[in-house]
């Protein structure tokens, strides 16, 4: 791990307490700064040091301060919506299992996006998302069928077999459902009386 922190070279009050520098004492409030430049981590470190009352503070801390830091340096939020888009759950583990899935934005902040999926609502940085540039008929179908699927799963008596079948709709590759998909989701919309809306 190649990282460093600056602090020792630093004359600054904040950093000592009792006499002794505060220095990350864990990989776990270390590694978030890797990413990032000498000079950005130190200001990381400080931050998060400030942050925490003088105290060690904790990896999560850290990352949330990295988070801040490498926002400050990204262009703005393109996204708008409706539009559909791709999740990349590539080093975040609040998003395991999500990655490839399609979702719709449902809401757009400065540096992330909430994203409606077939099973729920995430907010998701920048960088897990890719765009799919997709015509707005093809977005609109493809909220419809969101919106399809979570009425079904609000059912308390759905069934395995037709949870399966909707988490299988709700991470197709295509923005779009084949006859055979398409009947699925009507038959399930028929078994459990689910109204269609469209």
């Amino acid at each position: 791990m190649d990282i460093t922190i600056g602090c020792q070279n630093v004359a600054n009050e904040n950093l000592t307490t009792n006499g002794s520098q505060i220095l990350p004492t864990s990989k776990r409030q270390a590694r978030p700064m890797t990413k990032l430049e000498p000079q950005e981590q130190q200001e990381v470190w400080l931050t998060a040091v400030e942050l925490v009352g003088g105290k060690v503070p904790t990896g999560r801390i850290v990352k949330d301060v990295v988070q801040k830091i490498m926002e400050r340096s990204k262009l703005p939020n393109t996204y708008q919506w409706g539009e559909v888009c791709q999740i990349l759950a590539k080093d975040n583990p609040e998003l395991r299992g999500k990655g490839g899935c399609w979702g719709i934005v449902a809401r757009v902040n400065d540096f992330s996006c909430t994203v409606k999926t077939w099973d729920g609502e995430y907010a998701v940085g920048l960088q897990h998302l890719k765009f799919y540039n997709y015509l707005s008929a093809v977005c609109e179908q493809m909220r419809e069928i969101c919106d399809r699927i979570n009425r079904l799963r609000e059912n308390e008596n759905l069934e395995e077999a037709a949870r399966a079948v909707l988490k299988h709709l709700g991470e197709l590759k295509q923005p779009y459902l084949t006859g055979v998909e398409e009947k699925l989701l009507m038959l399930l919309e028929s078994e459990y009386g689910v109204r269609i809306i469209l």
